[in-house]
């Protein structure tokens, strides 16, 4: 079997979303023709044919509550807006932090609102909400959500509402926090002390487990959750329960970087760490010491069907990215296993945010450095093992973040961070991927 570019026929598995079946070797293909994309007359995005896009919103536009857009959007997630709304909502991170006000929510002489989390900090990170109409799929409001917080990554969704996770380990800052979908104007800020102080990247809580899984952004990151003392309580600053690390059991402080190929299975663990609301930055070498495996950049998290996927962004042979999926045994444990890895970044290059749709797709967001290789693409990987361009940043060389599909899976949400725009895609997914009729 032939694969186009060097793609290593072991760089890609089938990733099943029928969980109890094995996992087998799919082909790797990229279409023809600028891998499968289209131009773009008004050069902003390239997708296959049958597929169109739409801008919601840019940077620097005025929301309805009358604060601006703020700039680098990042993180999202969509949730079904009220019942009887016909409406979907997105709840959107900007990574800002001191020094890039003039990307902020707030226009010449606007003044910060009583509700900023530590405004003497001065970043103008946080949150905002988009109202999305569920059948045309246009923008009906936006409003800033959270403000006052530091360089707002990823997160992910909650039975709560959207988890919103700080990138920094700054004075007074490296938290999630807990955002209602509902808000239609900025709130006080509710962090989760619980969950740590780190540099955090993505949180997901698992709907049965009301367990939360965690991602850092560390070239010596760990993964982590927190197990609450009352699962289903709502998440808040007065949350209890054990943060924990993941072992390897077999290998206690393995490096998941090295001797590892897709379809590699793991016995898996949990490690308590014994200073779990230290301030210090010391949450990654108190797992360590305790023996909990090492992920390179662990970034976008997402949990679809009872099994949690996670992507360590500079892992694998060429550092351009490893996808990983964990299933979980009861409390104490389950199965770690390396879905797939670029082994040549041509196919695909550090994967970021991530999302599953309904069908089993997984789609990434590229956030690649390679001077050779410039362009950023949304890939996607199929459940039989195909890796499929969905689409390609025509307007820069900045990165796609925020992939998030609407519950019915008929739209798929992007941002484009540099660029300052969030958009919506549409078209047979499942016809281009090969999962559906």
């Amino acid at each position: 079997m032939s694969h186009p570019r060097g793609l290593h026929r072991r760089s890609f598995l089938r990733a099943s979303t029928a969980l109890a079946l094995p996992f087998v070797l799919g082909r790797c293909v990229l279409p023809e023709n600028r891998g499968g994309l289209l131009p773009d007359p008004d050069g902003v995005l390239e997708l296959p044919e049958g597929f169109r896009y739409r801008i919601l919103e840019r940077r620097g536009e005025r929301m309805s509550d009358g604060y601006r857009v703020p700039g680098q959007p990042d993180g999202m997630g969509c949730f079904a807006g009220p019942e009887g709304s016909h409406t979907l909502v997105l709840m959107r991170n900007h990574e800002l932090e001191a020094g890039q006000e003039g990307l902020g929510p707030y226009f010449a002489g606007q003044p910060v609102p009583p509700q900023a989390y530590r405004p003497q900090d001065g970043h103008p990170g946080g949150v905002t909400r988009v109202v999305v109409d569920a059948s045309t799929l246009t923008r009906v409001s936006s409003n800033l959500v959270l403000t006052g917080s530091a360089r707002n990554c990823a997160g992910g969704a909650s039975p709560w509402g959207w988890l919103t996770c700080e990138e920094t380990v700054k004075d007074g800052h490296g938290y999630v926090f807990l955002c209602d979908p509902a808000a239609s104007e900025v709130r006080d800020a509710v962090p989760v002390p619980a969950l740590g102080k780190m540099n955090h990247e993505a949180a997901v809580v698992d709907p049965t487990s009301f367990v939360t899984y965690l991602t850092e952004d560390r070239g010596d990151g760990c993964l982590y959750r927190f197990v609450p003392e009352s699962p289903g309580e709502r998440l808040g600053p007065e949350s209890r329960g054990r943060l924990q690390a993941l072992r390897v059991e077999a290998e206690p402080s393995r490096d998941m970087n090295a001797r590892v190929q897709p379809g590699d299975t793991f016995q898996v663990d949990w490690v308590d760490l014994p200073r779990p609301g230290a301030q210090d930055d010391s949450l990654r070498a108190q797992g360590a010491g305790r023996g909990a495996a090492l992920f390179r950049r662990g970034e976008g998290i997402f949990f679809h069907e009872g099994a949690l996927y996670f992507c360590a962004t500079t892992g694998g042979p060429e550092s351009g990215g490893q996808l990983w999926r964990y299933t979980a045994s009861g409390l104490q444990g389950g199965t770690l296993q390396l879905l797939a890895q670029a082994e040549d970044r041509s196919l695909l290059d550090m994967p970021d945010n991530l999302c599953v749709a309904p069908w089993g797709d997984v789609v990434m967001a590229e956030d690649g450095d390679d001077p050779r290789r410039p362009d950023e693409h949304l890939r996607i990987l199929t459940p039989s093992g195909q890796v499929k361009n969905l689409a390609r940043n025509a307007l820069s060389q900045g990165e796609f973040a925020g992939v998030c599909f609407s519950p019915d899976g008929r739209a798929l949400f992007a941002n484009l961070q540099s660029d300052g725009l969030t958009v919506v895609i549409t078209g047979p997914f499942q016809r281009y991927t090969g999962t559906g009729l």
